[in-house]
């Protein structure tokens, strides 16, 4: 079976909340043992484990730990403050000071160290580059920075999860994902926040700022809006824009099942799929698996299943959807659309998709419910229903996949990313998983980079 879990970027991306205590513990033998225990106990995952001093009778050391949040860690710090010898000095929230003055620096690559090299950084020598691309705009590309950056672009309207939060809430999340481009693919992004609703607003703000930038990454706009702002862009633009929520989710979604068909002997031409969740992520999934080869999808959302002649809560989109999926015009609740189903995908709300209904898919099924940060069905019970394989929003990440979609763009200076491109990168990313896992290790570098080269290769104009 594929190794959905247990890796400690699994672990580390499951938690909300990473904390560093500091204990304290009576120094002799069955002390850390009996700490060790509480921490299993509580439900907690264990980290780094550091001796910081020795005092007298105690041993003081700091130990990273996991947690679904702030309650867990009450209650784990309860359970230790109860035990003789055993007592917690202090509590230092991890995800708070990674973020604390930004997770994000613009560093010089040019030193800076003499009068000489300050000149030809900046003034008078940077005249001559000036004029270079004054006299050859393609210039640009070589002699700034903008072959290597990328701006990522939120109205704050859908943040990870959260919804509805705004610009400045939501700007961790850009930094973050900034952060990841740095590490990952030695890619410049920086977080545009547009305070706007309007689409047209959001456009033309880009449109106004996109010549200092290789590539417009959109995150976190919610649907239809994102999907005019992209359609727009593409036309008023002549570089890859991209929204993250629909392509690189659905290009890792496509890895997976890669790796999860080839698992349970199915093909991807021979399979029906039930599609919870029609907003930006659900189409553009469901349109990569449709040209990908998959048999039929049967799309819902809050009203049911979007069927073509359907009026309520409909939207060009969707409309759209309708004319390419749900192949025999299926009617009705998503409750009763599980049966004769070979693959179930969640892109909608938490714990809606009971066990019941996946037990009504066909043998050997795979379930993917990706609702972040609390998937519609549980990975256990999706598994205990029957399903053979089962992966949530943990380790189906799209961080798996828009580094290096945007790193072989800008290496092929593509004018857009395209549907190409994206199933190559779904196949090159199931590919370097191996034969026991269903997707690599999201901090291989290496992966990225033979990714961002298969990308590049698919680029045609």
């Amino acid at each position: 079976m594929l190794n959905l879990k247990g890796t400690s970027w699994q672990q580390r991306y499951a938690a909300t909340g990473i904390y560093t205590l500091r204990c304290k513990a009576l120094d002799k033998p069955g002390m850390f043992a009996k700490l060790s225990d509480l921490i299993g106990k509580a439900g907690v995952n264990l980290g780094d484990i550091s001796t910081i001093n020795l005092e007298s009778e105690y041993k003081i050391r700091d130990i990273t730990v996991f947690t679904s949040g702030e309650n867990q860690l009450a209650a784990l710090i309860d359970m230790i403050g109860q035990t003789d010898g055993l007592d917690v000095i202090s509590v230092r929230d991890e995800v708070i000071e990674t973020h604390r003055r930004g997770s994000i620096d613009v560093v010089s690559k040019a030193k800076l160290e003499s009068l000489t090299d300050l000149r030809m950084v900046y003034t008078p020598g940077v005249a001559s580059v000036c004029k270079q691309i004054q006299k050859n705009p393609e210039l640009a590309w070589e002699l700034t920075g903008i072959c290597d950056r990328v701006a990522i672009v939120t109205n704050g309207t859908a943040i990870l999860g959260l919804g509805d939060i705004g610009i400045v809430p939501g700007l961790p999340v850009m930094e973050g994902k900034a952060s990841i481009f740095a590490e990952f693919v030695n890619i410049s992004a920086f977080p545009i926040l547009v305070d706007s609703k309007d689409p047209d607003t959001i456009v033309d703000t880009i449109c106004r700022i996109a010549a200092g930038f290789g590539a417009i990454q959109l995150e976190d706009i919610s649907a239809p809006t994102c999907f005019e702002v992209e359609e727009k862009l593409i036309e008023r633009l002549d570089i890859p824009v991209f929204h993250d929520d629909q392509h690189g989710t659905a290009t890792v979604v496509l890895a997976a099942l890669i790796n999860g068909l080839k698992q349970v002997g199915k093909k991807a031409e021979d399979c029906n799929v039930i599609m919870i969740g029609a907003g930006a992520a659900g189409i553009a999934i469901s349109k990569m698996l449709l040209n990908f080869g998959v048999k039929d999808i049967v799309v819902y959302d809050s009203v049911g299943a979007v069927y073509r002649g359907r009026v309520e809560k409909m939207n060009p989109y969707k409309k759209e959807l309708a004319e390419i999926t749900n192949k025999q015009n299926v009617k009705g609740a998503y409750a009763d659309g599980f049966a004769g189903k070979d693959i179930f995908v969640g892109v909608a709300s938490p714990n809606m998709v009971s066990k019941e209904m996946i037990a009504k898919m066909n043998k050997n099924a795979i379930a993917f419910p990706l609702s972040n940060p609390i998937g519609e069905i549980s990975v256990e019970e999706a598994l205990e229903a029957g399903a053979a394989i089962a992966a949530d929003g943990r380790s189906i990440n799209n961080a798996l996949a828009y580094p290096a979609l945007f790193r072989g763009a800008l290496d092929a200076r593509a004018k857009a990313i395209t549907m190409e491109m994206k199933i190559a990168a779904a196949q090159e990313i199931a590919r370097l998983a191996g034969d026991d896992a269903m997707l690599p290790d999201i901090l291989d570098k290496e992966m990225h980079r033979k990714v961002a080269a298969v990308v590049a290769q698919a680029w045609k104009e």
